[in-house]
């Protein structure tokens, strides 16, 4: 082989293709993307034939970058960055939330899209995975500046979203009425009404019954049934919850219905805590009213720091990604974590937490509640019909503990972690779909 044909094959080489990646696509690169991309290549051994796909789940389908230009109350004009990422749709539309906040970067935003492949792929709706987002702090903008944003917002992702393309839905700092403006925004620049491009909607536009509480009962249902793996008992455990919102504050009020004392909730303004367990409706209320559980009366109250030791049974972190690092995975205390939140484990205290004896449910399993009602409100919305909250919430716990029990039994089965196994099932759906598809063209 000559000086110039070595040269050649070198450049082409996997090594070299992958060493000319952009950063954000890294598996060494710091930050959500990156801690996907690990989870990713731990799980490519199990994925026997279909590993010659493995680079599908590496790369999103399509990233959208757009300006959000808007008038404040003012008279000036402020500019906004926007995202929403596909980053599968092999197996359906994409799905997945629309989240305000300061910190919203890209990588956040394609970590929590394929994340959302992979939790949809686990409970088996069929849905790819996609996530949208403005980087802004919402609390500093009026009502009108916030639905100004909101409909600017839309309209520049409109070219990609729709009810059979992809169907964004809440997440941080968003809610029914976001979703609302949203629906608005698209229905009116197609000139028809159409109620299946977001979910999360409130119930007199199409929304769904048990959907704002759908992911803290999904968290609560794979919860009780990790529980009986390791013969705890729900009634007589401790827990402690991070983000007391949608997902850590019904979770929270679930576990106390079912006897278990609430012993610290931390959220974005404080910790507070009460070994005899705090009063979980009044919490709730307070939250409700101050935003915060800051200056909850009857409780302790704790650095942000020791919350981590908290003497507890069941933790549950339901705030944001990154949160239990190799820095205080050592000093948790917990015998079972439940992810309400994306992401908030990295894979160094994963690897801590396991070696400790600690059962890890991963968000990917133990959070999809939110996308599983999501995805009946969407049937619901296609054939204008809807069922009662009852049979929401029967049909939600069915899925969710057969998705749950099908990952016990691939961990059984191959002696790995839950999220090693979550993956194995998502990762085998995802390319068998691709797979079978093929190319195009």
């Amino acid at each position: 082989m000559n000086n110039h044909a070595a040269h050649a094959q070198a450049a082409h080489s996997p090594a070299a293709l992958t060493a000319a990646l952009p950063s954000y696509l890294d598996p060494q690169h710091l930050g959500p993307w990156g801690i996907y991309l690990q989870q990713v290549d731990r799980v490519t051994p199990y994925l026997g034939t279909l590993a010659r796909w493995v680079d599908t789940l590496k790369r999103p389908k399509r990233t959208l970058i757009v300006d959000v230009p808007i008038h404040l109350d003012d008279g000036t004009v402020a500019h906004f960055e926007g995202y929403r990422v596909q980053h599968n749709t092999s197996r359906g539309p994409g799905k997945g939330g629309v989240r305000f906040h300061q910190n919203v970067t890209l990588s956040e935003v394609m970590a929590l899209s394929a994340w959302m492949s992979i939790k949809n792929a686990a409970v088996n709706v069929p849905y790819g995975g996609a996530k949208g987002g403005i980087r802004v702090d919402p609390r500093q903008l009026s009502m009108g500046e916030l639905e100004r944003m909101t409909r600017r917002y839309t309209s520049e992702i409109g070219l990609i979203i729709g009810p059979s393309k992809d169907i964004p839905a809440p997440d941080v700092n968003t809610n029914e009425q976001i979703m609302a403006w949203m629906m608005d925004t698209y229905s009116m620049n197609e000139g028809a009404t159409a109620t299946g491009v977001v979910t999360g909607k409130p119930i007199d536009l199409g929304g769904s019954l048990g959907r704002r509480e759908a992911t803290g009962r999904g968290v609560f249902t794979v919860g009780v049934q990790a529980a009986q793996r390791i013969g705890m008992d729900v009634s007589q455990a401790r827990v402690a919850v991070q983000g007391f919102g949608n997902v850590g504050g019904i979770a929270g009020k679930l576990f106390a219905q079912a006897g278990a004392r609430v012993v610290a909730v931390q959220d974005h303004g404080g910790t507070v805590c009460r070994e005899a367990g705090l009063d979980v409706p009044t919490l709730l209320a307070h939250v409700a009213q101050h935003g915060t559980v800051a200056g909850f009366a009857g409780a302790e109250v704790l650095d942000d720091d020791a919350f981590w030791s908290v003497p507890c049974d069941i933790l549950i972190p339901a705030a944001l990604e990154q949160q239990i690092t190799e820095h205080n995975a050592h000093r948790i205390q917990a015998r079972l974590v439940i992810e309400g939140a994306n992401g908030p484990t990295t894979p160094q205290a994963d690897d801590i937490l396991n070696d400790r004896g600690i059962l890890v449910v991963p968000d990917v399993i133990a959070n999809a509640g939110g996308v599983t009602v999501s995805y009946f409100e969407w049937v619901q919305d296609f054939s204008s019909f809807f069922w009662s909250e009852d049979e929401i919430n029967a049909r939600l716990v069915r899925i969710m503990q057969e998705a749950f029990a099908a990952v016990c039994q691939v961990a059984d089965d191959h002696r790995v972690s839950l999220r090693t196994a979550t993956f194995i099932v998502a990762c085998k759906r995802i390319l068998h779909a691709r797979d079978l598809r093929g190319l195009y063209p």
